[in-house]
């Protein structure tokens, strides 16, 4: 969809007194992991921005009339946003206009990124961690000012730096496991599971009580996708993180590696274990029927959050990995919504106030992860929304099992490889082509692989 904010914003040649208001650029170096102390990270700022160390000058509002152009690749949880954002910046630099268009991350974005490759990029793209290295790869993105980036976790630098260089700026984060019903699983005497075998046992009891075990919706391709790379996280990535290395220089293969293999199979575990319309279920039916207690688990992430306490506010319910074949998995972390900028932008001192609102605006921040109900990476801001899920993050925190997608997700892309490849897994769960075949169209497709 095309949004065009009339009465709001600004855009366009700023004014001299606002080139030094927004901030010049700066580089930004990799970071920490997604585990690290919230607390320390939480206890810096003040004291930067007592010193100055992180607070943009004053901007003048008096400049000439600047309309910047915006990409946005929305995930499920993300529309309205954008008019959060638009009332944040009127307030600050009214005479900036955001020109938006918003599109599904999962479909129309990268399609979308191929067509302004030709004619040239919106001057800010809102995206996902991920597409930092695909498009920073080709020379596309603008470097991020350190004035910018130091409003945020230092864990958020670290997979959108390329070459030394940071170019997107990590706004909030999900994370992806197995969602399961806090009340089913004590009335049923049921314990997280940590492996295949404990798993199977819950399935199995479920089946006999005619509980069905998983929430799942598969008419979402996006899903099927998602959930692969949750099981190759913990089955491939967790013993071999270079695997998607090894797989372009041939050592490995989806079709001769038991670890991915298994990996894909457990799509047919979930598959035999939901709704018989699995493929005609949407996300929101799904999400409604977890929460309503027709289902004990979901293998999904943070975005299902909403809808669950849309439904109910007061559900209870809690999050684990999903089992691997060893027992040792780990909660998956994801950096969410990334804000990249054109290498190429006319307005790059209009961009740079964009970023100081985004970046520097608390009650902007908390108001954008209440209500996508996911977590910040902006130091100092804290949710106030309830999540019932958040001690179980908080537990593998603490323990250290806690891992980054963006390390599958920048070895084997989404758009291209990712997303064909559950499209191929959908069709054979549907019976239309055999898992050999599966497989052997993931390995047909190693070029594509790669955002090199």
């Amino acid at each position: 969809m095309k949004k065009k904010a009339l009465s709001l914003l600004l855009c366009s040649a700023m004014t001299v007194s606002m080139l030094t208001g927004c901030g010049g650029s700066g580089d930004g170096g990799a970071a920490e992991t997604p585990a690290a102390d919230t607390e320390q990270e939480a206890e810096a700022p003040a004291a930067a921005e007592e010193a100055g160390e992180t607070e943009a000058p004053a901007a003048s509002t008096d400049g000439e009339e600047v309309t910047l152009t915006v990409l946005a690749g929305q995930s499920t949880t993300d529309a309205g946003i954008e008019d959060m954002i638009d009332a944040a910046l009127a307030e600050k630099y009214p005479n900036i206009t955001l020109e938006w268009e918003c599109t599904g991350w999962d479909g129309e974005f990268h399609p979308k990124m191929q067509q302004y490759m030709q004619s040239g990029l919106p001057d800010i793209i809102i995206g996902k961690a991920q597409d930092v290295n695909t498009y920073a790869s080709q020379g596309l993105l603008g470097e991020i000012d350190a004035t910018y980036l130091d409003r945020g976790l230092d864990a958020a630098r670290e997979n959108v730096t390329f070459d030394g260089k940071t170019y997107g700026l990590v706004y909030n984060a999900l994370y992806q496991g197995v969602y399961y019903n806090k009340t089913m699983f004590a009335e049923n005497g049921w314990e997280v599971p940590t492996t295949q075998e404990e798993l199977q046992a819950i399935i199995d009891d479920c089946n006999a009580k005619g509980i069905v075990p998983f929430a799942s919706h598969m008419v979402d391709t996006w899903s099927i996708g998602n959930v692969t790379m949750q099981f190759m996280m913990n089955d491939v990535f967790n013993n071999t993180p270079d695997w998607g290395d090894q797989f372009r220089e041939g050592k490995v293969s989806f079709a001769e590696d038991q670890a991915a293999q298994t990996a894909y199979s457990y799509n047919k575990l979930i598959f035999d274990n939901t709704y018989p319309e699995t493929f005609s279920t949407e996300q929101t039916d799904c999400d409604a029927r977890m929460v309503l207690g027709e289902a004990a688990m979901k293998v999904s992430g943070s975005w299902s959050i909403q809808n669950f306490l849309d439904i109910d506010e007061s559900f209870d319910f809690g999050i684990f990995p999903f089992p691997n074949q060893t027992g040792d998995s780990k909660l998956i972390f994801e950096p969410n919504i990334a804000i990249m900028t054109s290498a190429e932008t006319e307005h790059q001192d209009a961009v740079n106030c964009v970023l100081d609102v985004l970046s520097g605006d608390k009650e902007l921040a908390v108001e954008i992860v209440d209500f996508t109900k996911t977590a910040s990476m902006l130091k100092d801001v804290t949710p106030t929304y309830t999540n019932p899920s958040q001690a179980d993050i908080d537990a593998y925190a603490a323990k250290g099992m806690i891992v980054d997608v963006t390390l599958g997700n920048n070895q084997l892309v989404w758009g291209g490889f990712q997303e064909e490849n559950a499209a191929d897994i959908a069709a054979y769960l549907q019976g239309d082509i055999s898992f050999e075949d599966c497989l052997a169209a993931s390995d047909a497709r190693v070029g594509s692989s790669s955002a090199q």
